[in-house]
């Protein structure tokens, strides 16, 4: 199941005032159990990132990272990737890996996962 964006700023700001937060010099991470029963994105760069573009290519690097990473997780989320200014200058692998770190309570692990009953 694919994540639903989201776009408005009062979103965002739930997000930032009662989520849990987790921060690497790439990455920092908010993270909100919500009660929509699927997962809900938002990726933001400030201007200290550097100029439109440098921004844009930090968005992008986010994104990609989350897409490969997204199956692998619980859904019901807000999530809430903020860029740091070096995260424009490092490859997606790098920024996987910190998302991997700071996504790690919501990962389904394969030893992890719910017992499938069976009928007889």
């Amino acid at each position: 199941m694919q994540a639903v964006t989201l776009n408005q700023n009062r979103e965002f700001r739930r997000v930032y005032a009662r989520g849990k937060s987790k921060v690497d010099r790439l990455l920092v991470t908010y993270l909100l159990k919500n009660k929509h029963g699927r997962s809900r994105i938002g990726f933001t760069a400030t201007k200290k990132v550097g100029k439109a573009c440098k921004r844009n290519r930090a968005r992008r690097v986010i994104r990609e990272a989350y897409r490969i990473l997204e199956p692998q997780l619980e859904q019901g989320y807000d999530i809430v990737f903020v860029a740091r200014s070096a995260t424009s200058e490092v490859k997606m692998q790098e920024v996987l890996a910190v998302m991997r770190r700071q996504l790690s309570p919501i990962t389904i692990r394969p030893g992890k996962q719910p017992p499938i009953s069976e009928e007889k």
